[in-house]
């Protein structure tokens, strides 16, 4: 039987004829529309790359500042340093946050936003006084972490002063030594913010002289013996319930809120 002829087997290793796998998958007109749309994106990404990191139109023009109580917004946008001019996406956000916070201790946090098409917003959140330290004629702002923050001229309003009254020997100077005088003040910091409302209002120093030795004098010149910085809760209530019972009162302890006592009259 004769073998194939050289024209068949060339046939064989051609394989059959026809359009490229891609033509028969998606046709030509389907194949066409997908390499338009392939030099479309590229196009389209050198565009958008162009507009956000070479076109004019894109530049920091404006800084606005919000939220600000002390500072004004002029001093806060000198500390931030934003870079008139630059590329908007190009602006370091968190160098600029870095800026403030060393500039301006009385700033708590600041969010630092791209309003596009040529902003920079600078959402300012300042820390408030809640004690103060006297230093000469001058007052140190403590905020509610315990963080001294602000040095000013005159004493804030409605806010108590704060007395360190540790000495170098004793049971004082023990405490110091223990728990350092930062924590000390945070355990101010922690009685001043847990008051009840209507002693807070008229509280006008915390004297601190031990861990467990925390006073308060109030306005009128009556005093409350507060203890440690626990159980402060309990102690706020127990501390409520007294004056009412006991209004004449000069001296009120809740240093063991479970057995309050008052004296003088």
């Amino acid at each position: 039987m004769a073998g194939s002829t050289t024209a068949e087997r060339g046939e064989r290793r051609q394989g059959p004829s026809g359009p490229p796998p891609l033509v028969r998958r998606f046709g030509r007109r389907g194949l066409r529309r997908i390499i338009v749309s392939a030099v479309a994106l590229v196009f389209l990404g050198s565009g958008a790359f162009w507009l956000l990191y070479g076109s004019d139109l894109v530049r920091v023009e404006r800084v606005s500042v919000s939220g600000t109580r002390v500072l004004t917004p002029e001093r806060v946008r000198d500390a931030a340093e934003v870079p008139l001019g630059e590329q908007l996406i190009s602006v370091d956000t968190k160098a600029i946050e870095a800026r403030l916070g060393t500039a301006l201790p009385r700033i708590d946090t600041v969010d630092v936003i791209r309003s596009w098409p040529s902003d920079i917003t600078l959402k300012v959140t300042e820390r408030t006084p809640v004690l103060f330290v006297r230093k000469g004629g001058e007052f140190i702002e403590v905020d509610e972490e315990g963080v001294r923050f602000a040095t000013v001229s005159k004493a804030p309003e409605g806010v108590p002063a704060l007395e360190l009254a540790v000495s170098g020997s004793g049971s004082t100077a023990a405490s110091l030594r223990r728990f350092g005088e930062d924590r000390l003040v945070r355990e101010a910091v922690r009685v001043a913010g847990a008051l009840p409302a209507s002693v807070a209002r008229t509280t006008r120093s915390v004297k601190v002289r031990s861990y467990d030795d925390i006073s308060l004098e109030l306005a009128d010149g009556r005093t409350v013996g507060w203890g440690s910085g626990e159980k402060n809760a309990e102690k706020g209530r127990s501390l409520t319930a007294l004056m009412k019972a006991e209004p004449g009162a000069r001296h009120f302890d809740v240093s063991v809120p479970t057995a309050p006592a008052s004296a003088g009259s």
